[in-house]
């Protein structure tokens, strides 16, 4: 059960914003290692509301390495395992984004979403956003915060394994009808 969480806090609508982020390294089933930066967005802008949900300002951002500084770290953080991220439609299209705003090659990596693994695992849920599914299941948790976020995301991974008795990210993705998508 080896793979990493990860989540990104943006400074406002565009991708290439990324203003924080979060990695959790999961190996035998439990947290092993933890990685968060604050980034420095491209523009050094944060919109208002933005900072309303994550609670990130320019004054926090504004001496944090941009993402290409930072980047070898967060590479050699999750290596060649699996990342998993809760609607890891909007992380991967952030990290794509960033990757491509400072002209870095895609290194090609597999990923998983966990709000669709949770959709699988727990269907009767009314919903599976992260603050509710932490709610939920009692989990301590602090939302919007991309450190936080990435470990509850890591956790709920941990109990869809043990409600399924899987031993493997791939057997867990198999039994729950999904599969690793490549970036």
């Amino acid at each position: 059960m080896n793979f990493v969480t990860i989540d990104f806090e943006t400074a406002e609508y565009s991708q290439e914003s990324a203003c924080a982020i979060g990695l959790v390294k999961f190996l035998g089933g439990k947290p092993a290692d933890k990685y968060y930066s604050l980034i420095c967005p491209p523009g050094l802008y944060i919109r208002p509301d933005f900072t309303d949900i994550h609670g990130l300002t320019i004054e926090d951002v504004k001496d944090a390495p941009s993402f290409d500084k930072i980047w070898n770290e967060i590479k050699a953080f999750y290596g060649d395992l699996p990342l998993a991220a809760h609607n890891a439609a909007f992380d991967m299209g952030v990290m794509r984004a960033v990757l491509k705003w400072y002209e870095i090659e895609n290194p090609k990596f597999k990923y998983f979403c966990t709000c669709k693994l949770a959709k699988n695992v727990w269907p009767h849920l009314s919903s599976h956003s992260l603050p509710k599914l932490a709610r939920h299941f009692e989990l301590k948790y602090n939302a919007h915060n991309a450190l936080d976020d990435a470990l509850t995301c890591g956790k709920l991974v941990i109990m869809a394994a043990e409600d399924y008795g899987c031993k493997s990210i791939s057997e867990l993705l198999k039994d729950a009808r999904q599969k690793i998508e490549v970036l």
